[in-house]
């Protein structure tokens, strides 16, 4: 195979992927970096997140950046992960074979020969162990073309390496949890704005994990819709056929009523301060009576009755109802994570 200096890199937004893309730069390569983005981002939505920051890097190298979202046929992995989840949803190793097909299906087009990550050895338990990068690059189909330069001296020369693409003496031999290495690196080429960590992913969290599982098991058609609510709010499933959402704060109201979908319910305090439900599925007077008294006990207001209005989405009537107020207790075992 003919290789050139042309690469594509896996940027993230965290630290050790700029650095990665640094020091190929430095060495004449010229690099297209690749961002993945995912509703599980655990980055500041306000600010955009890694998406944002990872833009900034590629405009500060002045290095084209291409941003790919990660969709259902990623979800649908998620789900039933080849290589199994690590300790919550996360699927880590199959993540990583994902991206890099995707990668390696862009490379002709253009023009690169080789791939750089920012993976330390044995930073991440799951796919940053020497058998998974092993197992990654041969089921991704880059064996031999994807090049650390963090990590590189702790690995085999690759073909990058061996063909004088790079300089493998100036590459590194960082391993482990650790990133002082890292942020002694970032001093030297003024590498000073990195405001999330590399891999940050909330299918990791024990929270969205139990809400992920839920979803698979009483959804067969779930869409992106879906898998935004599942980071917002306290979500419990009332009955086999019945999930609420409740939104802890004025903005999570809004964003329930926004994503609501056309025939699911939206239940509102009327006369008090208090959430918003969101529910989806089979309702009757008893099980909206329970959503009334959920959103009754999660008020601070004292009130002879607590009105409540039900508005069915893509319909402008709506209905009240007057509901009583029970411990906030009563329902702690239902609650989804």
């Amino acid at each position: 195979m003919s290789l050139n200096k042309k690469a594509v890199a896996l940027l993230s937004g965290g630290l050790d992927s700029t650095l990665a893309v640094k020091m190929m730069i430095d060495q004449g390569v010229e690099v297209t970096a690749v961002h993945f983005t995912s509703v599980f981002c655990n980055c500041s939505p306000k600010t955009a997140g890694c998406k944002m920051h990872a833009r900034q890097v590629a405009e500060e190298f002045a290095v084209p950046i291409i941003v790919i979202h990660k969709g259902m046929d990623y979800i649908k992995m998620v789900e039933n992960p080849p290589h199994g989840h690590g300790s919550a949803m996360n699927a880590c190793i199959d993540c990583r074979i994902y991206m890099l097909r995707k990668v390696k299906e862009m490379m002709p087009e253009l023009g690169a020969s080789f791939v750089i990550t920012g993976e330390v050895l044995g930073q991440r338990p799951m796919s940053q162990q020497r058998h998974t990068v092993r197992l990654i690059e041969k089921e991704s189909g880059l064996q031999d073309l994807i090049l650390r330069p963090l990590s590189a001296q702790h690995f085999e020369p690759t073909l990058p390496e061996r063909e004088g693409i790079v300089d493998r003496n100036k590459l590194l031999n960082i391993s482990g949890r650790g990133r002082k290495p890292q942020f002694e690196l970032a001093e030297n080429p003024g590498v000073t704005d990195y405001p999330c960590p590399a891999g940050g992913c909330l299918l990791t969290d024990k929270v969205i994990a139990a809400r992920l599982r839920d979803l698979f098991d009483h959804t067969s058609d779930y869409n992106h819709t879906d898998l935004v609510l599942l980071t917002i709010g306290r979500h419990y499933r009332l009955h086999p056929d019945l999930k609420i959402i409740l939104g802890r704060n004025q903005e999570e109201n809004e964003r329930l009523i926004s994503l609501a979908k056309d025939g699911q319910r939206i239940f509102e305090p009327e006369n008090f301060r208090g959430p918003t439900i969101l529910a989806a599925g089979r309702l009757d007077e008893e099980r909206e009576a329970d959503i009334g008294a959920m959103i009754a006990a999660h008020s601070q207001d004292t009130k002879p009755s607590y009105k409540i209005k039900k508005t069915t989405h893509g319909e402008e009537k709506s209905s009240v109802f007057e509901a009583d107020k029970k411990p906030r207790e009563t329902w702690d075992d239902l609650r989804l994570g």
